[in-house]
């Protein structure tokens, strides 16, 4: 199975950038595993897929989850390209990185 290509949206390169050195080695590792096979888990994959979090429509994106750091990862796939889009890297506190990942994709239609 061929890896997939990372590619992050510009905020989520800031997000990246904002963590600390650890935090940012851990993030790295993670994506990295999962770009190995970022298919939903329903395919055989990694992902896990989000749908609507308290009305906001996720459909599409699926999490990575650093529960050790508190950290959330959301992700979309460009499948046609073989890429896994990192949307965000947020703090995983109540739902607000779902809330900033709804406003990120709205924006960015």
């Amino acid at each position: 199975m061929k890896k997939w290509i990372i590619d992050y949206e510009d905020e989520a390169k800031e997000d990246f950038d904002n963590l600390d050195g650890s935090q940012r080695g851990y993030v790295f590792k993670a994506i990295e595993k999962v770009s190995q096979n970022p298919l939903p888990q329903s395919e055989g994959g990694y992902g896990k897929p989000l749908g609507n979090k308290n009305g906001n429509d996720l459909t599409g994106l699926f999490k990575i989850k650093l529960k050790r750091l508190g950290l959330r990862v959301l992700y979309r796939l460009v499948r046609e390209h073989g890429i896994m889009k990192i949307v965000i890297i947020s703090v995983r506190s109540d739902n607000e990185v779902y809330e900033q990942a709804a406003k990120r994709i709205q924006k960015n239609k």
